[in-house]
C-alpha cells in the first residue's frame, strides 16, 4: 500500500469530523509504527479490497468515544457506550472510510469497504501486533483519534 493512500483517509476524517462534531482536527506527524491493540478502547475496523487490500483502523479511548459521540448528538450527555452509541461511532468510520474511497476512486484507484466492525477490545479485535502507516487527528476539547492503515501482507 503507497503512503499517499492515507490522505484520502486523513483528508476524509478531517472534513467529516468538521461537518458532523463541528470541530476542526490537527494532524500529527505520519509515520509507521508498531499497532499494539489496548485495552478500554475502541476500534473500528473496515476492509479494503480491489486494487488496495488491508484494512482502515480508527482507534481511539473509550473517553474519547464518548466525547465524539457527545458532539456528534449536538452536545447531548452520553456516559455508556450503549447500542446507539456505537452504532453513531461505527456510522463516523463508515462516512469516513466512504468519503475516502471515493476521493480514491477520482485519484484512479478503485477500492470496496467492507461494513465496519467496532471492536471494544483488543482481544476483540484480533488483529497481532504488525505495523501500519498511523496519523494522529488531535480533536480541540475532545481527545485524540488514531487512523491506522494496515498494510496488507
Amino acid at each position: 500500500m503507497k503512503a499517499e493512500y492515507i490522505n484520502s483517509f486523513l483528508e476524509s476524517a478531517m472534513t467529516v469530523i468538521e461537518q458532523v462534531c463541528q470541530i476542526r482536527p490537527e494532524t500529527g506527524q505520519l509515520g509507521l509504527k508498531d499497532i499494539k491493540f489496548v485495552e478500554n478502547y475502541i476500534w473500528i475496523q473496515i476492509g479494503l479490497n480491489g486494487q488496495m487490500s488491508g484494512d482502515i483502523v480508527f482507534g481511539l479511548s473509550e473517553e474519547v468515544a464518548l466525547k465524539l459521540i457527545s458532539a456528534m448528538m449536538g452536545g447531548f450527555a452520553v456516559s455508556e457506550l450503549d447500542e446507539m452509541g456505537r452504532s453513531a461511532i461505527s456510522e463516523l468510520g463508515n462516512m469516513i472510510s466512504g468519503n475516502a474511497s471515493t476521493r480514491l476512486y477520482n485519484q484512479g484507484v478503485i477500492v470496496d469497504i467492507t461494513p465496519p466492525k467496532v471492536m471494544h477490545s483488543a482481544q476483540a479485535a484480533g488483529f497481532k501486533e504488525r505495523k501500519a502507516l498511523t496519523v494522529p487527528l488531535f480533536l480541540h476539547g475532545i481527545g485524540q483519534l488514531d487512523i491506522q492503515v494496515l498494510i496488507a501482507s
